[in-house]
C-alpha cells in the first residue's frame, strides 16, 4: 500500500486548479497558508460569501453556502494562519440564515449553467440540515484556531439549529446528510458531552460493511468508512473496527490513478466541474492517506 507523491504532485501541477494546487503544497510541506488564504480569495464576493464555482458544481457567481463550506475549508488548510475573511463570512452566513437557525440548502442561482439541478432547484426558504451541518462543522475546525470564528454569535445559532435538527432526523436518512451530521458531531464533541450518545445513534444508519451507498447517485457511488471517519483518534473513528478501516485505507490508496490524481465516483455537471474535482480529491486523499500515516 504506497502511494506515489511525486506522481501526485505532476498530476496537481498539470490539472489542478490554483487553490488546490496551494492547499496540496502545504500539505505536503512545500507552501505557505498565506498562499491558500489568497487563492480562496479569488472566489470571494464584496457582501463576504464566496461563490464563482468554489463548490465546482454551483458555476454561478453569488454567494452560496455551498461556497462558504470550501471557504471555510481553506481556512482549516491555512491553520494556524487566520485572516478576518473568516468572521467576515461568518456575517455572511448570519444574515442569510433563516429563522429557525438553519441554512437554506442553497440560495437562488442566477447563472444555471454548469449547476448541478440540486443547487440550482433547491428550496432557498426551508433549512437543510445537510448542508447546515457540513458548513457548521468546518467553522468548528477554524474555530479551533480562530477565536473570532469560535466566539462568533451565528456558529452558535448554528451549532444549536443542528443538534436541535438532529433529534428529528429520519429512521433511513441520506448517506450525505449521515456524512455530514457525523462530521458536525465530531467537530464539536471535544465541547458537547452529549456528541458521543449522538454519534453511536445516528452510526445504526450505517450498513455493517461500513460504506453506505448513495441514494440518487451513480450506481457505485457510496461513502465509505474513511470519509465518515478521516481521522484516528477521534469519536467517530470508533464506530468502524479497525480491519474496515485498514481495508479502507488500502482502497484509497489503491485508486490513484497512472496520472498520479484521484478520481470522484459521483457525477459532475460541467469539463471543468469534472477536472477540478479530481485536483480536489486527490488533496483529499493525500490528506487522508498522511492523517494515517501512509503518505
Amino acid at each position: 500500500m504506497t502511494t506515489d507523491l511525486r506522481a501526485a504532485t505532476a498530476f496537481m501541477a498539470t490539472h489542478a486548479r490554483t487553490l488546490d494546487r496551494r492547499r496540496f503544497d502545504v500539505l505536503v510541506g512545500d507552501g505557505a497558508p498565506d498562499d491558500v488564504l489568497a487563492a480562496v480569495d479569488g472566489c470571494r464576493n464584496a457582501d463576504g460569501g464566496y461563490g464563482w464555482g468554489l463548490e465546482p458544481d454551483l458555476r454561478s457567481p453569488e454567494s452560496q453556502p455551498g461556497g462558504a463550506l470550501h471557504a471555510f475549508e481553506a481556512f482549516v488548510d491555512a491553520a494556524p494562519a487566520t485572516t478576518r475573511r473568516a468572521k467576515e463570512l461568518c456575517d455572511w452566513l448570519a444574515s442569510v440564515t433563516l429563522p429557525d437557525g438553519g441554512l437554506p440548502f442553497a440560495l437562488p442561482v442566477t447563472d444555471p449553467a454548469g449547476c448541478a439541478p440540486f443547487w440550482a432547484e433547491a428550496d432557498s426558504a426551508t433549512s437543510s440540515l445537510h448542508i447546515t451541518s457540513a458548513v457548521t462543522a468546518m467553522a468548528h475546525r477554524v474555530g479551533r484556531h480562530d477565536p473570532d470564528v469560535a466566539a462568533h454569535p451565528w456558529l452558535a445559532q448554528a451549532t444549536a439549529y443542528c443538534l436541535s435538527a438532529i433529534d428529528s432526523m429520519s429512521d433511513a436518512p441520506h448517506a450525505l446528510e449521515v456524512m455530514f451530521v457525523l462530521g458536525f458531531l465530531d467537530a464539536v464533541a471535544d465541547q458537547r458531552p452529549d456528541a458521543a450518545g449522538l454519534i453511536d445513534r445516528v452510526g445504526k444508519a450505517i450498513p455493517p460493511s461500513g460504506s453506505m451507498h448513495v441514494a440518487g447517485g451513480q450506481a457505485d457511488e457510496a461513502i465509505h468508512p474513511l470519509d465518515f471517519a478521516p481521522e484516528p483518534d477521534r469519536p467517530v473513528r470508533k464506530l468502524f473496527a479497525d480491519d474496515a478501516v485498514a481495508a479502507d485505507l488500502a482502497r484509497l490508496a489503491g485508486l490513484q490513478a497512472d496520472d498520479g490524481g484521484w478520481t470522484v465516483d459521483f457525477t459532475s455537471y460541467s469539463p471543468m466541474a469534472a477536472l477540478e474535482w479530481r485536483g480536489y480529491m486527490t488533496v483529499r486523499a493525500v490528506s487522508i492517506l498522511r492523517t494515517n500515516g501512509l503518505a
